[in-house]
């Protein structure tokens, strides 16, 4: 297959790009500077420019561009700057997907679970509304924004992706030294869920999504075991042979430290169950935290 992937350089992108290239396929990055390899293109999501030459021929389009949720303290500026990276680059990718004639038949587009609001102790599945606060709107606006490529034809998958665990970026790597020095501590009341999958696992279910012609709509691109924070903090400290913090980090210090981004992210919890996945039999290869933190750390 020929695949275009767009946010190619960061963790989920890269990993991507790297195992399709084992498989054989052709790969080409569209990228927001001076293409400097054969096989990137040039677009410019925020002034909405892309090249259709970028996408002609293509098989599929994977979309993963946008800032990051957790890089910045959330400021109002960098909320807009959030929810243009997603909605206005989506719009600009999937408006000139519309308008070609015989492009790609199919769009992987990043989601969040975010989508689902604090769903507490609640299990959800695709089937689940959307729930409330900033992060379920974002998500929201930014599977939205997909409506152009849906009603051009293509199949649209909206990859509502969890917490992703590598041990060389995303919110894993950022608390790694912590745990190293035995400091690591479960948040708040650690009993809210989190939603999470191995990297070689997230790029196994879109590898699987790209191949599989009758699979559309939202899927939870997640593990099928979801954990409490606590559970969590204590898989990382066992796979690195560290102890943990006898005491939670408290909400008020966490609100203080990390503003908005603490309630809608830290502390609210998600138990989302990747029904579709299962159902279309895809085999995780890390079906527990444990069997993830071991291939991953």
């Amino acid at each position: 297959m020929t695949i275009a992937v767009t946010g190619s350089s960061g963790l989920l992108g890269s990993a991507l790009v790297r195992a399709l290239r084992a498989e054989g396929h052709e790969v080409r990055r569209l990228v927001r500077r001076e293409p400097a390899e054969p096989d990137e293109r040039f677009w410019d999501p925020m002034r909405g420019l892309v090249d259709p030459a970028c996408l002609e021929g293509a098989d599929a389009v994977v979309h993963l561009a946008g800032a990051g949720i957790g890089d910045r303290r959330w400021s109002e500026a960098y909320k807009r700057e959030l929810v243009d990276s997603r909605v206005t680059g989506t719009r600009t990718l999937t408006g000139a997907l519309a308008a070609l004639d015989g492009g790609p038949a199919a769009l992987l587009s990043a989601s969040a679970i975010g989508f689902y609001g604090d769903t507490g102790d609640r299990p959800v599945d695709e089937s689940a509304p959307a729930g409330t606060g900033f992060l379920a709107g974002l998500a929201q606006r930014w599977e939205e924004a997909t409506a152009p490529a849906e009603e051009a034809g293509l199949r649209v998958v909206r990859l509502r992706t969890g917490v992703v665990l590598s041990g060389e970026g995303g919110a894993l790597a950022k608390v790694l030294p912590i745990f190293k020095m035995g400091a690591g501590a479960a948040l708040g009341t650690g009993r809210q869920y989190v939603s999470w999958i191995s990297l070689p696992d997230w790029v196994g279910a879109v590898r699987f999504l790209l191949a599989r012609d009758d699979l559309s709509g939202p899927v939870n691109v997640t593990a099928p075991e979801p954990v409490t924070n606590a559970e969590y903090t204590a898989a990382i400290a066992r796979a690195l042979h560290r102890p943990t913090m006898p005491l939670t980090t408290p909400r008020l210090a966490l609100r203080l430290a990390l503003g908005e981004f603490a309630e809608e992210a830290v502390l609210a919890g998600q138990r989302v169950i990747p029904r579709r996945l299962l159902d279309a039999g895809y085999g995780f290869a890390h079906p527990t935290v444990g069997d993830a933190l071991a291939a991953v750390l």
